[in-house]
């Protein structure tokens, strides 16, 4: 009997969900009762987790998942680090003087919002400018997802989910990093590079040279068409102060460093989370498209919609707030949807089931065949059940121990990174 399976997927991990982003916004409304419920909320999730790592039937697939697990974090993080030192690079090269000036470019986006914004009830405007979501919720529904293996609510391996996540978030930022670093767009805040960053307040010489002799006269663009050429004198280059970073000294000509914030290099990769001018396409939005996708595939249902309507609700607001410009969200949302369409070779809820089965049937299909001639129908639910687990292997001897270890180590070391990650950056 499975008849049970239904409200299990569709409630226990959707219900987790709304409870989790319900008691997280009630710190809007009231920060006492928010810190009284939520240490609650965590630890009941946190006890049932634990209550299940030792009778959960698919270590051994966790097991061969780990490695492309481990393999895409540090993919991510390479991605993670590139992104931020063109992040700063993009925002130090044309001079803190550009961003005071340059006017914020025309969004059609912004300018329905405040049409709306004149049109709707005022509670449904209040509704769509309140913070309910923010990165760090998107990070954690996907957190919750890929644990919800435990109950058999997403197909295992749960790693394979999360390997296939990170590695796709990762190309996902290697792309955004080529997109934004081609062409560097004005702030929709002008005055955010002034209140965040110590940058040169003059263009670095690359901008001073193919750059400023031709960014206001139509003219100088013709002439510089037709001879193909930067005939301009620029003249007298403005130098960068240039301080000892030994053999990452490569690194000034992107970072620009100011005597106030040059000591290390690393300081300065540190605050470039963010950036000041508009980085196209939104990297809040593909992290949460990414989640929208994974929870669609992987456990679907109403809860899946409920999280769609989270991502576009997110979406209005980076718009509305300023934070991205329209085309930044709409090219994120198609950018997340097909690039978690290309990886499913990494982890399928279908694909990969169906054909681990398939594997484990011609295994067993000569018994499987004898015990129908037999009549054993007791042999035959056996060898189907043998099926529906998976393969699995022996547990003797060093294996065994393995097996017992591995899911300690795995759940303690992912709820260290959870908490690590919540508490010592920003925003997730």
């Amino acid at each position: 009997m499975r008849w049970w399976l239904p409200i299990r997927r569709g409630g226990g991990l959707g219900v987790a969900a709304i409870a989790y982003i319900t008691i997280d916004y009630i710190r809007e409304i009231s920060p006492l009762w928010h810190s009284r419920l939520q240490p609650v909320l965590w630890s009941c999730l946190s006890l049932i987790v634990l209550a299940r790592i030792f009778t959960y039937r698919h270590w051994s697939s966790e097991f061969r998942a780990a490695i492309p697990f481990v393999a895409s974090i540090f993919f991510l993080l390479s991605a993670l680090l590139f992104e931020a030192l063109s992040v700063r690079s993009v925002t130090a090269v044309l001079g803190l003087d550009w961003h005071r000036t340059t006017a914020p470019l025309p969004d059609t986006g912004q300018w329905l919002l405040l049409a709306l914004n004149e049109k709707l009830p005022q509670a449904v405007v209040d509704i769509l400018r309140a913070h309910v979501v923010g990165l760090h919720h998107f990070l954690m529904l996907f957190i919750m997802l890929g644990f919800s293996v435990l109950f058999d609510s997403v197909k295992a391996p749960g790693f394979g989910l999360g390997a296939r996540y990170l590695f796709t978030l990762a190309i996902g930022r290697l792309l955004r990093v080529i997109s934004f670093a081609s062409t560097i767009l004005p702030s929709a805040r002008p005055w955010c590079a002034a209140a965040r960053f110590q940058v040169p307040g003059h263009p670095h010489r690359w901008a001073q040279k193919y750059y400023v002799p031709y960014a206001s006269d139509a003219n100088a663009i013709r002439q510089l068409l037709n001879k193909d050429f930067a005939y301009a004198n620029p003249g007298e280059s403005l130098g960068d102060y240039r301080p000892d970073w030994s053999f990452m000294s490569f690194l000034i000509d992107f970072l620009r460093p100011t005597p106030g914030e040059g000591s290390s290099w690393l300081h300065l990769l540190k605050k470039a989370g963010g950036g000041c001018n508009d980085l196209l396409y939104s990297g809040h939005m593909l992290v949460a498209v990414l989640t929208a996708m994974a929870w669609t595939e992987a456990y679907g249902g109403l809860s899946s919609a409920l999280v769609w309507l989270l991502v576009l609700h997110s979406a209005q607001r980076e718009i509305r707030e300023r934070h991205h410009y329209s085309v930044d969200c709409i090219v994120a949302i198609y950018v997340g949807i097909l690039l978690w369409k290309m990886t499913g070779f990494i982890w399928s809820s279908q694909n990969a089931t169906r054909l681990k089965r398939l594997s484990k049937l011609d295994k067993i299909q000569g018994k499987l065949i004898q015990a129908a001639k037999d009549s054993d129908i007791e042999q035959v639910q056996k060898l189907l059940d043998e099926v529906e687990l998976g393969s699995q292997e022996s547990k003797g001897g060093k294996a065994s121990k393995v097996m017992w270890l591995f899911p300690l180590v795995t759940t303690i070391s992912t709820f260290t990174i959870i908490i690590m990650a919540f508490t010592l950056t920003s925003d997730g």
